[in-house]
């Protein structure tokens, strides 16, 4: 499990609940107490909003992530980012992940991954500009597109020296796609997992899940864990979400009744 920490006022899903450094810290504290392995710091939202610079996404998330390292040790420490020297500066900090949400957009990215021994989010977004919403873009297959794109900075990624164990591909449900291409790489999520690298999905409370069932944001729990449910029974290693409890337990009963992982018990039967 990676949860989400935003470290921005204007997020779409906690409208700036954690935006405020010691309710960020608070949640690190909720989801580590949850049972999240990784922590994914982001100080930009995704959505077009006011232009924050690159020294003002430092100032929300270097010293964060260096406060988070002391409490925390052991904890993977992921941030969302595509700045290289962001990413330079978060990994000095603590960092163990980089996520480059937009897709290779700075392309030096992976050379500050490989300097700092560091894994890395190679996500899927048709080359759209970082921070704006995609508008009648078409593919072929948007599968195919996916993987090729994802695999190739994977590749750049091992090209960089990043190790091969430490680089991740992410289909990037809504970055660059309509609801029926996230519908899509849902549905066929099993050919991303069969390039053998690991999958990550981000589907929580997604747009193409509130378009699908017509809810609004704080109304998507049940539509991202039917999703998650589909992406588990394919493969997918990582999922980057709002709720840890509930997401755990359906990614272990998808992986239990796919044979990936035995019950918690099984005395039913037996006395």
């Amino acid at each position: 499990m990676m949860a989400i920490v935003n470290r921005t006022p204007d997020s779409f899903y906690d409208q700036g609940a954690t935006w405020a450094e010691d309710k960020a810290f608070e949640r690190v504290a909720t989801v580590v107490e949850q049972g999240a392995e990784i922590v994914d710091i982001g100080g930009i939202k995704a959505a077009p909003g006011v232009e924050i610079g690159e020294a003002e996404e430092r100032e929300r998330v270097v010293d964060f992530v260096a406060r988070v390292r002391e409490a925390y040790p052991s904890l993977v420490i992921s941030v969302d980012t595509w700045r290289a020297s962001v990413g330079d500066a978060v990994c000095r900090a603590g960092a163990d992940v980089l996520n480059d949400a937009w897709g290779g957009a700075d392309p030096e990215l992976v050379d500050v991954a490989a300097q700092h021994d560091v894994a890395i989010i190679c996500t899927h977004t048709g080359g759209v500009t970082p921070r704006t919403r995609p508008y009648r873009l078409e593919y072929d297959d948007v599968v195919a597109s996916a993987i090729a794109d994802t695999t190739a900075y994977a590749q750049r990624a091992l090209d960089a020296g990043v190790a091969r164990e430490s680089v991740v591909i992410d289909p990037a449900h809504d970055f660059g796609k309509n609801t029926f291409h996230s519908l899509e790489l849902t549905r066929r999520l099993g050919e991303m997992v069969g390039t053998g690298w690991p999958v990550l999905v981000s589907l929580s409370n997604k747009d193409f899940v509130g378009e699908t069932l017509d809810r609004p944001v704080g109304e998507r729990l049940l539509g991202t864990l039917a999703a998650t449910a589909i992406c588990a029974s394919a493969g997918a290693r990582i999922y980057r979400v709002h709720e840890v409890v509930e997401t755990r337990q359906v990614v272990d009963m998808a992986w239990t009744i796919a044979g990936r992982r035995p019950p918690a018990r099984a005395i039913r039967g037996l006395q």
